[in-house]
Parts: structure tokens; C-alpha cells; sequence
């Protein structure tokens, strides 16, 4: 009884957060503001690339909302997800799609890297895709997070994300992630 009553609770509140979003950027702005970002961070990185890759995260990002039934407040998608309503759609589902996609793809001036935050926190875990330059630091990347902004890709230079402090997570730990995302 007092697990559906605080299901129901959590439920209301997490609705309640639905008039509360902020206008977010169209696709077309971010594809820009990524590809911007993607080539300063090494001038071998030509425009083509860069723009290839934007094009193609927006769009591999934009495929798994599509697969995986997002509603439009993340928070009420991870509660269906974990009461078992909807199959997928957690932050770390996300982020293994796009890094299990992209690292099929031949970008030879970049490197994907997971990434997660508050690791093992049960309501606060979140995980997320960085890019760098091959052979840059981890910390020099760029976050890439589509399941941040109900839909929209959420894209910054990590040092400038202040949401959250990244750790590189390498593959095999990803399996160990809790079923949460903030």
C-alpha cells in the first residue's frame, strides 16, 4: 500500500514539473551550436566533419526518441520505465545508443566517450556521451546529452556543463548503472 501511495505521489509531482519547461532550441540551432563546438576543438577538424557528425547525432538522437516512446517530461518516462510501462528510455539508454552508433561510423578526427555523474546515486545517477578530439583529454570534451531536455539535445563543453560533474565511465562499468537518471 505505501509503495503504490508514494508511486502515486512521485507520479503528481513529476506531472506537476510538466508546466515548469523552458522553451528549447530547434534542432537545426543545435546541429549549428554542436558543429561550432565540434570544430574548436582541433583545427584538423574540417567543417565537413563536423558538420557529418552533428547531423548525424541529431538525427541518431531523434531515432532513438522515436524508439523508445519518449514521453515528453524525462522524469515521468524513467517512472514508466521502472514500473515497467515502457521498455526503455533511461539517460544511459540514450547514451549506449548514440556511443554503440557512432563508434560504427568513420570519424577520424574524433573519439567518443561515456560519461555519468553521481554514480550509484539511485535519484540523482545520470549518464551522457562526450566527444573529443582523437587523442585529447577526456575533460576537453563536448557533452552530448538527448535525454536531458525532453527531447532536445542538450550540447556544451563539459567544463561549462555546471549541472553536473562528469567522470569517464569506460563501457564495461555502463552495465552497473543504476535504473535512475536525474
Amino acid at each position: 500500500m505505501f509503495r503504490y501511495f508514494s508511486s502515486l505521489t512521485l507520479l503528481l509531482f513529476i506531472l506537476s514539473g510538466c508546466a515548469l519547461t523552458t522553451p528549447q532550441p530547434s534542432s537545426e540551432d543545435t546541429k549549428t551550436r554542436l558543429t561550432t563546438l565540434l570544430l574548436s576543438l582541433d583545427s584538423r577538424i574540417s567543417q565537413e566533419e563536423s558538420h557529418r557528425l552533428s547531423a548525424d547525432i541529431i538525427r541518431r538522437s531523434a531515432a532513438l526518441e522515436q524508439a523508445f516512446d519518449r514521453t515528453e517530461n524525462p522524469y515521468l518516462h524513467n517512472f514508466l520505465v521502472n514500473i515497467g510501462l515502457k521498455e526503455k528510455g533511461l539517460c544511459y539508454h540514450f547514451s549506449d545508443g548514440l556511443y554503440t552508433y557512432l563508434t560504427t561510423k568513420h570519424y577520424p578526427h574524433f573519439a567518443f566517450h561515456l560519461a555519468g555523474a553521481y554514480i550509484g546515486e539511485y535519484w540523482r545517477e545520470h549518464n551522457t556521451l562526450v566527444v573529443t578530439a582523437k587523442g585529447q583529454p577526456f575533460e576537453e570534451g563536448i557533452v552530448i546529452d538527448p535525454w536531458r531536455n525532453q527531447g532536445h539535445v542538450f550540447v556544451s563543453r563539459l567544463k561549462d556543463d555546471h549541472a553536473y560533474r562528469w567522470k569517464h565511465r569506460k563501457w564495461r562499468e555502463v552495465r552497473k548503472v543504476s535504473r535512475s537518471c536525474r
